[in-house]
């Protein structure tokens, strides 16, 4: 989330940012929760949705740290559109806690309660996503550019972090 929110200027796109990313990792859980919920399927976990996001993670990461290599060129790098959240939240939606939604999905038999449960999963997530959004944003607003030093190496520890971390869910996922 820091790589993309590290792009914008305003807290405003930060949080539509949020909501996007938000609204990614819902579609994706109603779209698999749909077959789960009408085909009365069980939802097998997978090491290979966690190492795709793991893959995302590492791509993210790199792109940040090459973005930053030209904007100190005085290249105007293209501003990520918020379809970059949304594609993000749609490829999250299938690892980590979406996963578990899907799994405890296919375990309720009332399909009203599998509904509800998801209802208040998806509304969560949205906000969680806004709030973690504008709590990201807050170093990466004008104000706070000031510092140059400082915004290279938030962004480069950053950026570094997401390529760790990316990695870490590769080797431990497959």
């Amino acid at each position: 989330m820091g790589n993309l929110i590290s792009r914008r200027d305003t807290m405003a796109e930060a949080l539509r940012d949020g909501v996007y990313w938000g609204l990614g990792h819902t579609t994706t859980l109603v779209v698999v929760g749909s077959f789960i919920l009408l085909g009365r399927v069980t939802f097998l976990t997978s090491g290979y949705f966690e190492a795709a996001v793991g893959l995302m993670l590492v791509v993210m990461g790199i792109s940040r740290l090459l973005d930053q290599r030209r904007e100190a060129a005085k290249v105007r790098p293209g501003v990520a559109p918020s379809r970059a959240a949304y594609a993000v939240g749609l490829l999250h939606g299938l690892a980590g806690s979406g996963a578990l939604v899907l799994l405890v999905m296919s375990e309720i038999r009332n399909p009203w309660l599998s509904v509800l449960y998801f209802l208040v999963f998806g509304i969560g997530s949205i906000l969680g996503m806004f709030i973690v959004a504008g709590m990201c944003s807050v170093p990466f607003t004008k104000r706070m550019k000031i510092n140059r030093v400082l915004k290279l190496s938030a962004v480069t520890l950053s950026s570094l972090l997401c390529i760790g971390y990316g990695g870490w869910m590769i080797y431990g996922s497959i």
